[in-house]
């Protein structure tokens, strides 16, 4: 038996942040039904690779899903919603304040219809009265946070590529969930889950934030360099690139002996991290030179020999290829209407040994499980077909 066997999810959530915490439950077990527009949501189709439109961030987090199409906007709709409510345990939704509310999806009108029902919501900037009902995405997140004014450039600032801040938001909103819904065996009652993108931004980049409180240094970016210590940087070999990340007295003096600069140990320019943060483009250039003698597998063979973190810099594909990434068992490789070959979809981060986690059902097609759900509601056979004939479904 999974962990969350017989907890029903609602998912409202649309793109990643939502979607993904949903994701996440599921594969542990909860049912989750995606309320899907009818025709298919909008964030099905981003970044496109099934012959339908379907998108591979899409597919990605909604694994494991039921998908139920709905017209929420009619009056109709809304009964199907709250009857759907009446079963649930959670609903997830990262709309706006104003659009939950307008839908009856805020916590409030939830509780009238479930008082023990749990909303996970999460928004752009928090629940707070000022900014709730602002919007934005994971680059805003991303932006506010002092992120991207650290990356890159000094006259060019650089986001991260992939939307980190959605999957960290979506990672703090399951364990959220999972928060209350333990909370709730004791009292019975449910709460609202939030998290916001902004706030996520802000933990990661909390040590950049503490610092500059602090110290006031008012840092510039150096693209990949790190300024707390050296060296640590993506340096290019005969071959290609890796990552090299040295911290700490203990590693500092292995790679001292590895690049042949023993004395480097005892010198007073390099004393402690901070220092050699500081002397971060010197160190750099030392080990830029020292990889470009060599291939990429040479350099990760030296240091890995020394104990010294470093790892490859892959395109999409060769991480696909990779033996290492495919020995940690990180794909379930699926089917998908429209699709000639199979899909790599990303295991999930978190694992338990007694009680895993198991991706067993594709991302649904829109509408995939309608009939099935409304079944489970009570409508009969005629209802449904006039529901469809309708547009409601």
């Amino acid at each position: 038996m999974k962990v969350l066997e017989g907890i029903r999810v609602l998912d409202f959530g649309r793109f990643i942040a939502g979607p993904f915490c949903a994701a996440l439950l599921a594969d542990f077990g909860a049912d989750v039904i995606r309320i899907d527009r009818v025709g298919g949501s909008e964030d099905r189709y981003i970044v496109p690779v099934t012959e339908g439109g379907e998108g591979a961030f899409f597919l990605q987090v909604n694994r494991n899903k039921r998908s139920l199409s709905l017209d929420i906007d009619s009056p109709e709709g809304r009964e199907v919603v709250r009857q759907l409510v009446r079963t649930a345990d959670v609903v997830i939704a990262n709309m706006p304040a104003k659009t939950l509310e307008s839908l009856g999806l805020d916590y409030e009108s939830l509780r009238q219809i479930k008082p023990d029902v749990i909303l996970t919501a999460t928004s752009a900037f928090g629940s707070q009265p000022a900014v709730r009902h602002k919007t934005g995405f994971d680059g805003v997140g991303q932006s506010m946070s002092g992120a991207v004014h650290m990356a890159g450039l000094p006259d060019h600032p650089m986001k991260a590529m992939v939307p980190v801040v959605d999957f960290a938001t979506a990672m703090s909103c399951a364990m959220g969930t999972v928060l209350a819904l333990y909370e709730r065996k004791t009292s019975g009652l449910g709460q609202e889950v939030g998290a916001s993108l902004l706030r996520t931004g802000l933990n990661m980049s909390s040590g950049a934030l503490i610092e500059e409180a602090v110290l006031k240094l008012d840092r510039k970016a150096s693209l990949n360099r790190s300024p707390n210590y050296a060296p640590s940087d993506i340096f290019q070999t005969l071959d290609g690139w890796l990552i090299v990340q040295v911290i700490g007295e203990v590693m500092f003096k292995r790679w001292a002996c590895l690049m042949g600069h023993p004395e480097f140990a005892e010198d007073l320019r390099f004393r402690d991290d901070k220092a050699r943060g500081e002397q971060g483009e010197y160190l750099c250039s030392v080990m830029a030179q020292w990889c470009a003698g060599r291939t990429r597998k040479e350099c990760l063979a030296e240091l890995e020999k020394a104990r010294i973190p470093a790892g490859p810099v892959y395109s999409p594909r060769e991480a696909l290829e990779d033996e290492t990434v495919n020995d940690a068992e990180s794909f379930t490789w699926t089917d998908y209407p429209g699709v000639a070959g199979k899909i790599p979809l990303v295991s999930p981060p978190i694992s338990l040994s007694r009680t895993p986690s198991s991706i067993d059902r594709r991302a649904p097609t829109s509408g995939e499980h309608t009939d099935d759900v409304m079944q489970g509601l009570g409508y009969s056979a005629q209802e449904i077909a006039s529901l469809r004939d309708s547009g409601v479904i």
